[in-house]
């Protein structure tokens, strides 16, 4: 019986996640499904990505959350337009709530959306939400086994970023491992080592983002 039930809910989530990646498309909008472990970095890296990408590229934040909207609050205290999602229990965002919060969203002139999904390496990569791509965040203070634990949500990332290098010399972490373990799974991932307390590696990731949201723009935008 649990079979052709999830068949279902994943079956519709996918025609809503189309609708959603059209929606986009149509508007020249990039957007990025940011997934991690609760209290990896997520949030702080959008507090920085927002600070720095902000004032050049028009940006706005969905927050995805069990409860309250300490993080949007977060984000928005950098000046971006934030709405807060909170899933009552539920352990990761879906196509739907995605859809009812791009609705909330003042999206005229906006060229990328962030969204931060709720903390956890496992739910959050069964479910298209209708972004162009999936990111996932790991920290150094996770150590070197996430990858071949969870490869799912690697296989299914365009990019990892591994935070908290600063910390690498108190960690019991082998970076190299954690990397080969990684793209042994998806070798196609592109890799941001990063400090989101110092700012250590974060233009790599500004970088990065620049070119997918020049790469989205309308083909008659660009002349």
């Amino acid at each position: 019986m649990e079979i052709p039930v999830n068949k279902s809910i994943l079956a519709a989530n996918e025609d809503i996640a189309a609708a959603n990646r059209h929606f986009l498309h149509q508007r020249g909008i990039y957007a990025v499904n940011l997934i991690s472990s609760p209290g990896a970095g997520k949030t702080t890296l959008l507090e920085r990505t927002v600070a720095t990408l902000g004032p050049e590229i028009p940006l706005a934040v969905i927050e995805g959350d069990i409860e309250t909207s300490l993080d949007a609050d977060r984000v928005r205290r950098h000046g971006a337009p934030a709405v807060q999602i909170n899933t009552a229990g539920n352990c990761h965002l879906d196509a739907r709530m995605v859809r009812e919060g791009l609705a909330q969203l003042d999206l005229d002139g906006v060229k990328l959306v962030l969204i931060e999904n709720v903390g956890n390496l496992i739910c959050p990569a069964g479910f298209d939400l209708g972004e162009h791509e999936k990111v996932v965040l790991v920290s150094v203070t996770e150590g070197e086994d996430k990858p071949p634990k969870y490869p799912h949500i690697f296989l299914e990332s365009a990019a990892m970023i591994i935070n908290k290098i600063d910390l690498l010399p108190y960690c019991d972490c082998d970076l190299a491992k954690l990397k080969e373990g990684a793209l042994r799974i998806n070798p196609r991932l592109r890799v941001f080592e990063v400090s989101c307390r110092t700012g250590e590696g974060l233009e790599k990731w500004y970088a990065w983002l620049r070119q997918q949201v020049a790469q989205s723009e309308p083909a008659e935008a660009g002349g």
